[in-house]
């Protein structure tokens, strides 16, 4: 799979240009499914409809630059290090994966203390789960498996509600053509998260 990426000679910086992290910072990474911008839109539609179909969904909702579908969650860290960072980046250059369409068709939410809004679909598409399953096996295989889960719900993370649940509630399907791979790095508590690397499917 080709990929675009950072250098690994470059020093690694957290989001506010810093190369070193201070102790209170926790440093995120995640291998996920980034859209374009036109399916960033959609999305968004989708966000504000539901907003005028349930008002007592108050709720933190995510900006359209930030919307994606997690694969792998990677683990915390106090700081960004880059021989996980390399690790992970050889492991998914191993994995060889097409492009596929994924059709979101309704929105319903994840129990937690700040319970999830996301967006799923009734039928997962074959390809993303074999997708899922190759990268866990290289993962795996290149030591970064600690933090990885054993099971697999896609979804597409819309908000996080303040207590307010909903349940299976039908959208306007919403049908994406995922290409794009992404290793993203955030800072918990920062607006904006960093691409480490992209990989076209």
């Amino acid at each position: 799979m080709p990929t675009q990426r950072i250098s690994p000679e470059t020093p690694q910086h957290d989001l506010l240009g810093s190369a070193h992290a201070t102790p209170s910072e926790i440093h995120r990474l995640f291998i996920a499914l980034i859209p374009d911008a036109t399916m960033c839109e959609q999305l968004a539609r989708a966000a504000d409809a539901l907003k005028v179909s349930h008002p007592t969904l108050h709720a933190r909702w995510i900006r359209a630059v930030r919307y994606h579908a997690t694969l792998h969650f990677l683990g915390d860290q106090p700081m960004l290090r880059p021989d996980v960072v390399a690790a992970v980046t050889a492991a998914i250059d191993k994995v060889r994966c097409a492009p596929f369409t994924w059709t979101l068709d309704y929105a319903t939410s994840f129990h937690g203390r700040q319970p999830p809004c996301v967006l799923r679909s009734t039928q997962v598409p074959e390809a993303l789960q074999q997708g899922w399953e190759y990268l866990h096996r290289a993962l795996t295989l290149a030591g970064q498996g600690a933090h990885l889960e054993r099971r697999f719900t896609p979804h597409v993370t819309l908000a996080y509600s303040r207590g307010v649940m909903i349940n299976n509630v039908p959208i306007e399907p919403i049908t994406w053509r995922v290409d794009t791979l992404a290793l993203i790095h955030s800072v918990v508590g920062q607006p904006d998260y960093q691409i480490l690397g992209r990989w076209p499917l």
